[in-house]
């Protein structure tokens, strides 16, 4: 069954089993069992053998975002414990006036840490959730500002792990500057530019429309928190923290990220800056950064009695229980596209395939790879997986880097993070449920219907860009649908 159709079962059962029953560990386990039980032809003992040999290399091989993931989930509890958030988050309700300026500060910190997706969708959860309660923001709001923040914002940022991503997903032997190329991409990247041109309207306009007006209008305008995160009181202030204490460590947080990727990527053997993000291992960046952040907060919260040393190591358990949900949806989401990856049931390749069989007419190339990684993206949940399995199918079909190709590339680098973006199976998706302390399937759940409406509109664009073999006039098409889908939503849900 591998590499046929059949392939795209797994994943198809996992979606709808999680939509359907709510529960996204169990749904997870399902699909991945099935998926195993497909490529040992049915023989369970072996098909059990199977699945976990599959997890234990997908979190041997992954085991930095954990590492990264308990450790911030470390510093935030001892930021908490120290005071340092309930004061920033006093100090804010006060500076802050009202819900529509804290949800545009929080959209704003989300464009400015455009690193990484993990560390964007954690980060700004932590800063600003503390805020966005004040005003009784619903944590499915937070949740999709976080995640309509994070992945759209890296696929665009030169200084990125998702622009090194990207330029090492091009054939060894293509002769082709995989960083310029990407940043070719940028402007025709229609699906990341229009969700941050939607996300700043529905801020500005106060709308909400389908599941997430169904969402808001159900709790009231009441702030209502997760019963899974209801007995996870990190808050519990031990500590006489100020604003410097949570701003601080945050700073040391980004910056030591920063130099963790440049370091990884060879800048103290002489890389230049763009080489050494081309080339950094960035999971190993962000523990680098993480720990040393960590470090420096036992350094400025012990010595001066903000925490006792005692209180202090009791945000290792804490911080790890905090982040348990995430790890183990992470394990599990990895351990799926493992089973569905190159060496078992193979959705790529017959993705490839399908795509080779169809890629004659040339004008609908654009449109059609977006369908395509939207899709891929969708079932697979990773975006990266998703541009590296069709940006060399692009190149094969294509042949020769023109604009087209640009244009073409671009869309499948939009459609990568459209289809990740509506995915339950993301680890972006996760990591904006847990950074909004957010129920995952009420954020899964609330954000499609937006996905959607942006993902129509760069469908349009990139079949205008074809057709008319012209990427800007794709943009401007594509930008106009999505204006008059904006001026229909702000007239139909006027108040």
């Amino acid at each position: 069954m591998s590499e046929t159709v059949w392939s795209l079962v797994p994943p198809i059962i996992t979606i709808a089993l999680a939509l359907y029953t709510k529960e996204v560990y169990m749904s997870l386990i399902v699909g991945i069992l099935t998926g195993a039980l497909m490529f040992c032809n049915f023989n369970f003992l072996y098909a059990v053998d199977t699945m976990f040999t599959v997890m234990s290399d997908k979190v041997g091989a992954n085991v930095n975002i954990l590492v990264f993931l308990v450790l911030l989930g470390i510093m935030v509890a001892a930021i908490s414990k120290s005071g340092a958030s309930k004061a920033y988050g006093e100090w804010a309700a006060k500076t802050i006036k009202g819900k529509r300026s804290s949800l545009f500060v929080t959209s704003f910190l989300g464009m400015l840490i455009f690193i990484d997706d993990y560390f964007n969708c954690l980060t700004v959860g932590t800063v600003m959730r503390p805020v966005t309660d004040k005003f009784n923001i619903t944590r499915a709001k937070l949740a999709y500002i976080i995640d309509a923040t994070a992945a759209p914002i890296c696929i665009m940022a030169p200084v990125s792990s998702w622009a090194a991503a990207v330029s090492s997903s091009l054939p060894e032997n293509s002769g082709i500057d995989g960083f310029q190329l990407f940043l070719q991409t940028v402007p025709f990247n229609m699906y990341a530019w229009f969700t941050l041109i939607f996300l700043l309207f529905l801020i500005w306009s106060g709308k909400d429309f389908a599941e997430m007006a169904r969402f808001e209008e159900k709790n009231g305008g009441k702030l209502i928190v997760p019963a899974e995160y209801q007995d996870e009181k990190v808050e519990m202030v031990e500590g006489n923290g100020r604003i410097f204490d949570l701003v601080l460590p945050l700073a040391v947080l980004i910056a030591g990220c920063v130099f963790g990727m440049l370091y990884t990527g060879g800048i103290l053997e002489g890389a230049s800056v763009a080489q050494a993000f081309a080339d950094c291992i960035s999971s190993k960046g962000l523990v680098i950064g993480s720990f040393t952040a960590l470090i420096f907060c036992f350094l400025l919260y012990v010595p001066r009695g903000v925490l006792g040393f005692n209180k202090f190591c009791s945000c290792f358990s804490l911080g790890f229980k905090a982040m348990t949900p995430a790890v183990f949806i992470l394990c599990l989401a990895w351990t799926l596209s493992g089973v569905c990856g190159s060496d078992y049931l193979n959705i790529g390749g017959y993705v490839g395939k399908v795509v080779d069989a169809n890629a004659t007419i040339g004008m609908f190339l654009p449109a059609m790879f977006f369908l395509v990684a939207v899709g891929l993206g969708f079932a697979t949940g990773t975006s990266w997986g998703t541009f590296g399995i069709l940006i060399p199918i692009v190149l094969a079909v294509i042949g020769e880097v023109d604009e087209m190709t640009v244009v073409t590339i671009a869309a499948v680098l939009a459609g990568a993070v459209g289809g990740d973006h509506v995915s339950p199976i993301s680890d972006t998706t996760i990591l904006a449920s847990a950074g909004a302390q957010c129920n995952h399937l009420d954020h899964v759940s609330t954000q499609i219907p937006y996905v959607m409406l942006v993902a129509g509109c760069s469908f349009v664009g990139y079949l205008v860009a074809g057709i008319m073999s012209s990427g800007w006039m794709g943009v401007g098409a594509g930008l106009a649908c999505l204006i008059v889908s904006m001026v229909i939503i702000y007239n139909k849900y006027a108040r």
